[in-house]
């Protein structure tokens, strides 16, 4: 394998409390709390998905416009300044790149929020592609998500690498059984919120680590 592909929400960087907060926060202005299974739910779309879905099951009036530009707002001093790495993740990262193995970011959360996210730990020139849920091939970023292979896909054609030399890294059970569909070794990466999945994430994936330090050297 010469390249790696990173989630970044839940893998690379420790967020997923904040977006807890974040949809607690939402819901409550509307009068309503967060049932049991959301977070599951959403987990592996993208955020014009997520969007849409929330719509749907709250029968709220705002548009999918409307809902993702006030995540945004609500998520970006967070991304900006607060959130940061996992155990090892930049140590890890510098030592892939001193490899020279081909660094990719393919996240479903948009631009604004995964820029400033990199760029406040400091690790935005570590990566040939970034691949964001807004910066996907147009014909795609209606249905930017991890359940399909193509996000994966996408990010191997843009670092012009084949599948089978791709390490992907994730934390979510679906998008780990997705880049296996690509044809892709995967490693799981522990998350709190992906614990109730931890097992059968342990068991679909190649290889799993608790943090980046027991991570494998790929590009050997």
């Amino acid at each position: 394998m010469n390249s790696a592909i990173f989630d970044l929400d839940g893998t690379l960087i420790d967020s997923m409390k904040v977006w807890e907060k974040i949809d607690a926060d939402f819901l409550a202005k509307r009068g309503l709390s967060v049932p049991p299974d959301y977070f599951g739910a959403i987990s592996a779309l993208g955020f014009r998905e997520t969007a849409n879905y929330t719509i749907k099951r709250f029968g709220l009036r705002d548009s999918a416009e409307d809902l993702t530009r006030e995540w945004n707002d609500m998520a970006y001093h967070e991304y900006a300044r607060n959130i940061r790495l996992k155990p090892y993740a930049r140590e890890y990262l510098t030592k892939l790149k001193s490899m020279k193995v081909k660094l990719a970011v393919a996240t479903s959360s948009p631009s604004v929020l995964c820029n400033a996210a990199l760029s406040n730990n400091g690790i935005a020139g570590y990566f040939d592609v970034i691949q964001t849920a807004d910066s996907a091939d147009s014909s795609s970023a209606e249905i930017y998500d991890k359940r399909s292979p193509r996000v994966f896909l996408q990010a191997a054609d843009k670092l012009s690498v084949q599948p089978e030399r791709c390490a992907v890294f994730e934390d979510i059970l679906r998008a780990v059984r997705s880049a296996k569909a690509a044809g892709m070794t995967v490693y799981a990466v522990y998350d709190e919120s992906s614990k109730e999945d931890w097992e059968e994430i342990k068991r679909e994936a190649d290889g799993f680590l608790y943090d980046f330090k027991d991570a494998p050297l790929i590009g050997m």
